[in-house]
């Protein structure tokens, strides 16, 4: 199999992709095309059905289509330009091919995740924690393949527990330097800031805002998971749970970025650049590990707002080592 991370421009290929949208367009000159979104499990390719002749036939959006093209570049990116298509039988791809999955072990990330959940102290947010991590088995599941984002970051199968638990590993550090902080409060949000995307996005190969998602989105479902299950909890402290609802609330720092509040707990500040540091690293690496190994500048990129370059690669020889 041809994998989309591996395509160079002027490649002529003819492969089985999963087709994840599909849109009929117009040109300037009022002909209609199709544009549509590819994906294997290494990534994305942009797809232009400039020409809907006969060998064109009928598809579908997340359905598995073997494509006739060549690669071309458009804006710093490969696209595929599409001269034929049909939708692949059973038998012809395995699925698991096409599904984008973190580079980590998800047994693993959970395992650390549940270490995580077993180091907070104060009874009812060990509780409160238990009832999610532990307890529900259906929403463990979902937690464990969901993604964290349909396109930004960590979209991938997995990228919502691998992201939770670098969000978390980071908080812990803080803690660590920063005596201030209350550790057990800062764990538990940083545990429980996404568990809203389970309901915001649909499962794989979809990976789309549900109805709850673009109604409500992520922060405020979560606020209201937590909300619920502190009130199951026997005695849980209503200040605790206002100060852990204000972490969730507020974690995207930003109004402009859906936090209906800013930051105004220590634990709260550092829940979102936690966030903010574990989302723009993994974006960026994401669009390092996608670009070509020889490309330097990759170019702008609008949700971080800066031309991004990769960093070179020093000759220990010149450097007299």
């Amino acid at each position: 199999m041809r994998y989309i991370k591996d395509l160079r421009e002027g490649e002529i290929i003819s492969e089985i992709y999963l087709c994840k949208s599909r849109q009929t367009m117009k040109t300037k000159a009022g002909k209609t095309y199709y544009s549509l979104v590819l994906q294997d499990k290494t990534g994305t390719i942009d797809g232009k059905i400039w020409d809907l002749n006969p060998g064109i036939q009928y598809f579908e959006a997340l359905q598995y289509i073997r494509v006739d093209g060549q690669v071309s570049i458009f804006q710093n990116n490969n696209q595929l330009n599409i001269r034929k298509v049909r939708v692949a039988q059973e038998g012809e791809y395995d699925p698991a091919e096409y599904l984008p999955c973190s580079p980590y072990n998800n047994d693993q990330m959970y395992a650390k995740l549940l270490n995580l959940v077993e180091s907070v102290q104060e009874p009812h947010l060990h509780a409160l924690l238990e009832s999610f991590f532990v307890t529900r088995k259906e929403f463990v599941k979902a937690f464990r393949a969901g993604s964290a984002a349909k396109t930004v970051h960590h979209g991938f199968v997995g990228g919502l527990l691998q992201h939770t638990l670098s969000v978390a590993q980071l908080c812990d550090y803080y803690a660590s330097q920063y005596p201030l902080i209350n550790r057990d409060l800062l764990i538990t949000a940083a545990l429980c800031h996404d568990i809203g995307k389970v309901y915001e996005l649909s499962p794989f190969p979809a990976n789309d805002y549900t109805d709850s998602g673009q109604l409500l989105g992520h922060i405020v479902t979560g606020v209201m998971m937590v909300r619920d299950a502190a009130k199951r909890i026997e005695g849980f402290p209503p200040v605790l749970a206002r100060e852990l609802e204000h972490c969730i609330i507020s974690h995207h720092g930003e109004m402009e970025y859906g936090s209906p509040k800013k930051p105004a707990l220590i634990e709260a500040m550092a829940l979102h650049l936690a966030d903010l540091t574990d989302a723009r690293i993994e974006t960026m690496t994401e669009l390092i590990d996608k670009s070509p190994n020889n490309l330097e500048w990759i170019g702008y990129n609008r949700f971080l707002e800066t031309n991004v370059r990769r960093t070179s690669k020093q000759d220990p020889a010149k450097n007299g080592k």
